[in-house]
């Protein structure tokens, strides 16, 4: 996965949006990554800064892996971000 994000002094809150490339073969394939990605950013999204705006763009290796893998791929990423954060 590919989590691309930047700050919006504007909004406190956290925006996410969520894509999945077109290597991902069918549609229901991709809608499969699209709910896999979802949950993790539920399960990991107190540790992601506030005020940050994300896309994260699902890619085929998404489908074969296990959601902890996901999931810690996704707490990893939001880790490398710079800011204050609620949650480890």
């Amino acid at each position: 996965m590919v989590v691309l994000w930047r700050r919006a002094e504007s909004d406190p809150m956290r925006r996410v949006g969520f894509t999945v490339s077109r290597q991902v073969r069918g549609a229901v394939a991709r809608n499969r990554v699209k709910r896999r990605l979802r949950e993790a950013y539920r399960a990991t999204r107190d540790a992601a800064p506030p005020g940050i705006s994300l896309v994260v763009v699902g890619r085929p290796g998404v489908l074969n892996q296990p959601m902890t893998v996901v999931t810690g791929d996704m707490r990893q990423a939001f880790r490398n971000m710079p800011g204050e954060r609620f949650a480890p």
